[in-house]
């Protein structure tokens, strides 16, 4: 039954996804401390106590949204044959993604992706180490690396609130592009 057909008084159907991707909706349009249960529940039309039965607390609703960023981040991004660009190709990737989520960026600083769900998804990435014969543990820093320096790149961007203005764009854009190329190249000389 599609939802304009639903009966009158009939509560909405609920899954997983689509209270995270409502959570990522109010958090876009509102910032992260509008997204708490009662706003969710309203923006799905239902009780918020309904929600529970999908998420215990506010943190796991919380996580439930960090791995969805996350995964649309690494969904955008193919990895390349050699691990340099792909590592490369991760942090512009996931960049992008923060930057179109500009009030996500304060929640993935604070709230990191679950370890097994990140290793889980960056298979493909970690993969192109693993066939370049670089151990898992240095494959899995330099990919943390990058990723923490993204995320705080990120932070500092959307913090401003000049995000919009094109001379600030371009400015973190080049500030962006020189220190990953600096961090890559460091991995490079480092795990050679």
């Amino acid at each position: 039954m599609t939802p304009d057909r639903r009966r009158a008084g009939r509560p909405a159907v609920l899954t997983t996804e689509r209270i995270v991707a409502a959570a990522v909706e109010v958090l876009d349009d509102e910032g992260l401390e509008a997204l708490t249960m009662r706003r969710l529940g309203t923006e799905l039309g239902v009780a918020a106590m309904s929600l529970y039965r999908h998420f215990p607390n506010r943190d796991a609703l919380l996580s439930g949204v960090v791995h969805r960023l996350f995964a649309e981040a690494v969904a955008d991004h193919a990895p390349e044959p050699a691990w340099p660009e792909a590592l490369t190709g991760f942090g512009v990737a996931y960049r992008r993604m923060l930057l179109a989520h500009p009030r996500a960026v304060p929640l993935l600083a604070t709230h990191p992706v679950d370890v097994e769900l990140g290793l889980e998804l960056l298979t493909g990435l970690l993969s192109r180490f693993e066939a370049a014969g670089i151990g898992a543990q240095d494959a899995i820093t330099a990919v943390q690396s990058v990723g923490v320096y993204v995320l705080g790149h990120a932070l500092a961007q959307v913090g401003t609130g000049e995000a919009v203005d094109p001379a600030a764009r371009a400015f973190y854009d080049q500030w962006f592009d020189s220190g990953l190329i600096a961090m890559v190249t460091g991995f490079e000389k480092q795990l050679v």
